[in-house]
């Protein structure tokens, strides 16, 4: 899948997400989130454009980072992040995944090397070119308000007030975490969220 040649960057953080305002701050788009927090934080625009995903290229310590968003829309988000992996020979275990995750409550973060798609079709998409191996960083959006609500209608709204004061300051500690694990592995990124 993957070319020979060594790669000009070390690691791709990709935040899953739908492109478009009418998208911005709904539940689905926490990943993107996660991105401007790191751009903001390392003088990175996610202005170009190529592959189906807007990007910006970041040095965390010593590591050279492709921040990407993908603008396929949360289902074939596996497209642009297996196009840019493929012209750049990053493996799989270089590429970190950050995403919305219903099954934890609102703000909770947990980190994986590995696993299912856990049923989110953006991570359907990814794993259909990528496999289970990678990195990610979940984001807890919250559960659906009782069963029979609408998924895709909970995954695409905004969050209310007194959830987003609580999902703010856990997005910047997942950019925090992500920038961990470019610089130090997963181990030093799972000690940053562990008394979240």
């Amino acid at each position: 899948m993957f070319f020979k040649r060594k790669s000009v960057y070390d690691m791709i953080v990709a935040g899953l997400g739908n492109p478009g305002q009418m998208y911005e701050n709904t539940r689905h788009n926490v990943g993107f989130r996660v991105l401007d927090i790191l751009a903001e934080q390392h003088n990175c625009k996610i202005i170009k454009q190529k592959n189906k995903a807007l990007f910006g290229e970041a040095t965390l310590k010593d590591n050279r980072v492709l921040l990407l968003k993908p603008q396929t829309f949360m289902n074939l988000s596996g497209e642009a992040i297996t196009l840019f992996a493929k012209y750049y020979n990053i493996p799989p275990e270089k590429i970190l995944i950050i995403f919305d995750d219903i099954s934890l409550p609102t703000g909770k973060l947990r980190i994986r090397l590995s696993g299912s798609d856990g049923g989110h079709n953006g991570l359907k998409s990814v794993q259909l070119y990528l496999g289970q191996n990678y990195p990610r960083i979940k984001i807890g959006v919250g559960e659906k308000p009782h069963p029979d609500y609408d998924l895709s209608k909970w995954v695409l709204s905004k969050f209310s007030e007194s959830d987003e004061k609580i999902l703010k300051p856990s997005i910047k500690l997942a950019a925090e975490a992500a920038e961990k694990m470019v610089t130090h592995g997963y181990d030093e990124a799972i000690k940053l969220i562990a008394n979240q």
